[in-house]
């Protein structure tokens, strides 16, 4: 059985805030991921390399606040943050803080398979990436017309903006992936750029194992997207995993659970997609829209973008 899902960010994302060339850009670039991430499944490639590959496939696009299109920092710099995480033998790796990477996801499987560590973080990770021979980007890739704008906006003052804020139009989110594959195995990994005008080196849920990523043969493949400092006061990608292991829960009910009533509680918002080890995909959000897409154990491939009907 292979099964994979992708997300591009939760937020506000309405129609009459995109353009039809926008939207089908959007959806082009979901369902290209998906159908190059399922050829590595159909190939008998581990669910790893699978989600590995659609996240790169997601950080080379200009469309989302991760890689390519991060946004600026405080400093106008690119700060990027990953993790990824295999659910047969629960190894895991993360890099924060880190500028100038191509793939911030490659890096943050490396620090599986290349150190003794989980997670790395500003310029050690890079000192270790450029050990590694990961590829590195001038600034100037990095460089983007809109998302320059955004922070010319709020630069110099205390602001900082989520992509998912209500204030904001202009979405760009935080991606991931969660895949099984023939072997039985779950995997997850999440990537993002962060914060517009971030300062003091903030880090979001993204990298944190267990509040933005989390993979478990037992039950299931997480990651997320949305307000990262409430994803991780409530371990979110964690809770899903521990209320089917330990609550019987089922996947639908644990997702919502979080995302409907024990994120809301203390005033977060975002969504999340996962994958259960019967696979199940469960891809929800308590936004007004999350770009996802997956293709299910049958096969079946669907793209969206605005709210569930």
């Amino acid at each position: 059985m292979n099964v994979i899902a992708i997300h591009g960010g939760a937020g506000t994302i309405l129609r009459e805030d995109m353009s039809p060339q926008m939207e089908q850009e959007y959806m082009l670039v979901l369902q290209d991921t998906l159908e190059k991430a399922y050829e590595i499944l159909q190939g008998g490639g581990t669910a790893m390399d699978a989600i590995e590959k659609a996240v790169c496939l997601l950080e080379d696009s200009p469309l989302f606040n991760a890689g390519k299109g991060a946004v600026f920092t405080a400093k106008g710099e690119h700060e990027l943050d990953a993790s990824i995480m295999d659910g047969s033998d629960l190894s895991a790796g993360a890099v924060a803080g880190v500028r100038g990477i191509k793939n911030p996801v490659s890096l943050a499987r490396k620090v599986i398979t290349e150190s003794d560590h989980v997670m790395l973080a500003g310029t050690g990770a890079e000192e270790f990436g450029r050990k590694i021979g990961v590829t590195f980007c001038e600034a100037d890739y990095f460089y983007d017309e809109l998302r320059y704008k955004q922070w010319e906006e709020i630069k110099n003052t205390d602001q900082f903006q989520l992509d998912h804020s209500r204030s904001n139009t202009q979405k760009f989110g935080t991606v991931g992936a969660v895949a099984l594959d023939s072997h039985g195995n779950l995997a997850a990994a999440t990537s993002t750029g962060g914060m517009t005008n971030k300062k003091y080196g903030r880090l979001g849920d993204s990298p944190i194992i267990g509040a933005g990523t989390y993979a478990n043969n037992n039950t299931c493949a997480v990651s997320c997207t949305g307000s990262g400092e409430f994803f991780i006061r409530s371990v979110v990608a964690y809770s899903v995993s521990a209320m089917i292991e330990f609550a019987g829960k089922s996947l639908s009910e644990a997702g919502k659970e979080i995302l409907h009533h024990r994120l809301p509680a203390i005033g977060g918002d975002g969504g999340l997609i996962a994958i259960d080890k019967y696979g199940n995909v469960f891809m929800d959000f308590n936004t007004e829209g999350m770009y996802r897409g997956s293709i299910d154990k049958d096969g079946n491939l669907q793209v969206a973008i605005y709210e569930n009907k």
